[in-house]
């Protein structure tokens, strides 16, 4: 008898049952709600400028090419204070600005048009705000001026 006991008792470790206690877990996040919330809300924020970028999207050496095609129009919607430098020939009307002198670009309704800003941020706004004026293609060039200098490529002064 005592060895059949020891034979079923040998593998006890292997057959346990663990016993899940939901419990634990509710106090885990009452004790640390603070802590859950912050890291919520930390990460909401990281991802709200990945989710609100929507549209079509050009490195500057795409934007480079259909510019030397002739196959688009720039628009440079900075401030005025920050667009002393801009990509030649490029229209410049600032986003707070853009609502009342769409008229001015007429002339890019049937063409490309690549919309700049200081890092690729707000352009996405100007580029909402012509495709529900009417604009076929609107594209934002990613990372903006900045990613245009950064490669060296030409600028008016």
């Amino acid at each position: 008898m005592k060895i059949a006991a020891e034979a079923t008792n040998k593998h006890l470790f292997y057959n346990a049952q663990i016993k899940f206690n939901h419990w634990i877990t509710v106090k885990f996040i009452i004790d640390n709600i603070f802590l859950i919330a912050i890291a919520l809300v930390s990460g909401g924020a990281l991802l709200f400028p990945v989710l609100t970028q929507r549209g079509k999207k050009a490195s500057p050496a795409e934007v480079t090419m259909l510019i030397n095609r002739g196959k688009a129009g720039i628009l440079d919607v900075r401030a005025k204070d920050k667009a002393e430098s801009r990509i030649i020939d490029s229209k410049h009307i600032p986003l707070a600005e853009l609502g009342n002198r769409m008229d001015e670009l007429k002339k890019f309704k049937d063409k490309t048009l690549v919309v700049v800003c200081d890092k690729g941020i707000s352009a996405f706004s100007a580029a909402r705000m012509l495709e529900k004026s009417g604009f076929s293609d609107v594209v934002v060039m990613e990372g903006g001026i900045d990613a245009w200098k950064s490669q060296n490529l030409p600028l008016t002064k």
